[in-house]
């Protein structure tokens, strides 16, 4: 950053945040849930030990696109007109065209200053075909997969499903190629449910991602930090389905869902370090920049552990009280509040306005 940059830096104390939420994919309310907790947190709704910004303004975009600013729906234009002077736009979106590098971009033309990555690595890291490769280019492993589109499908369904069954004997994920949350994605061992769990991501206008399914230990790590920086590597957390094999949206979102344990208790000190070197690799070849959290697989058989394998990159993880990023943050000693701060603050030093 220039010295220019520099000075026009405002501190923490004196910038205006907006935090951005809603949306209109399928993860909206996830997000507008996120955005409560990260609001009462900057307006030091938790503790008043740390310097707060010294405004915090919350906008919901609706189902229509609109900017909610002040209780009236607004274009962008007008929206961003209203807000004024706003230093740093906080996006607690999830999914869709909040963390596909769309809403990155308008930010970035208006040299608006945001948080988390930008449009390369958002829209990058939205795609889990193209992240596999990311993943492969540092050394990271990912499970065996097959990747393909509604017309592919309805053109050449029985050779696809060859391929899909040739990946593996002991199940398969299925999943949307650009979605999040786990919303329409499922495990399933019988070829017989392959067809409809295929048919229910094509359903939401998505490409379909098959996975060989890793009988294992599911982890994922949070990752800080800009890029040229030394990203802190956060320590990963275990996730524990409690009603079914794996982490859902139910096991996610659910006050009884999912137990999670940070640090890990069913892998060796071992795996944890593999988890964090690869985590911080694919972080930076990603180009992810403020904050990310990065999803793993540790293959377990007969009690030995295999090299972990990278499930996908989120560039704009949940972040309600009990998301996976806040609960490592804290065990980092890095509280909630801290944590929204701290996200707030990489955006301050990447500059922008």
């Amino acid at each position: 950053m220039t010295s220019a940059a520099l000075a026009q830096r405002p501190s923490l104390q004196s910038c205006h945040v907006a935090v951005l939420a809603g949306g209109r994919s399928s993860e909206r309310e996830v997000s507008l849930r996120s955005a409560r907790g990260i609001v009462h947190a900057l307006r030091g709704g938790l503790t008043r030990e740390h310097a707060l910004p010294r405004k915090v303004t919350e906008v919901e975009l609706d189902l229509a696109g609109r900017w909610i600013v002040e209780g009236e729906a607004l274009a962008p234009p007008q929206a961003l007109a209203r807000l004024g002077d706003v230093d740093v736009f906080l996006i607690g979106l999830h999914g869709g065209e909040g963390e596909d590098g769309t809403l990155q971009g308008l930010l970035a033309s208006l040299g608006a200053r945001h948080t988390g990555s930008g449009v390369r690595a958002s829209a990058l890291c939205m795609d889990k075909l193209a992240t596999r490769g990311v993943a492969q280019s540092v050394g990271v492993l990912v499970a065996e997969g097959v990747c393909f589109s509604k017309v592919e499908w309805e053109s050449a369904a029985a050779a696809l499903l060859a391929r899909v069954k040739a990946l593996a004997h002991d199940g398969w994920v299925v999943k949307p190629r650009f979605g999040g949350s786990s919303v329409a994605t499922s495990v399933t061992r019988e070829v017989s449910q392959l067809e409809p769990a295929i048919r229910a991501v094509l359903a939401t206008g998505d490409d379909v991602l098959i996975e060989a399914r890793i009988a294992g230990v599911e982890t994922s790590c949070g990752v800080l930090g800009n890029r040229g920086d030394d990203p802190l590597v956060l320590q990963p957390i275990e996730i524990r389905p409690t009603k079914g094999e794996w982490f859902d949206y139910a096991e996610k979102y659910s006050s009884d869902g999912a137990r999670e344990l940070c640090p890990p208790e069913s892998i060796s000190a071992h795996a944890v370090e593999r988890i964090r070197a690869a985590a911080g690799r694919v972080y930076r070849r990603a180009g992810c920049e403020g904050y990310a959290r990065i999803d793993f697989m540790v293959p377990v058989a007969a009690g030995v552990e295999g090299e972990p394998v990278m499930l996908e990159v989120n560039t704009l993880p949940g972040m309600t009280e009990r998301s996976l990023l806040p609960q490592e943050a804290a065990v980092a000693g890095i509280d909630y509040t801290a944590l929204c701060l701290r996200i707030v603050e990489l955006a301050l030093a990447r500059g922008g306005a």
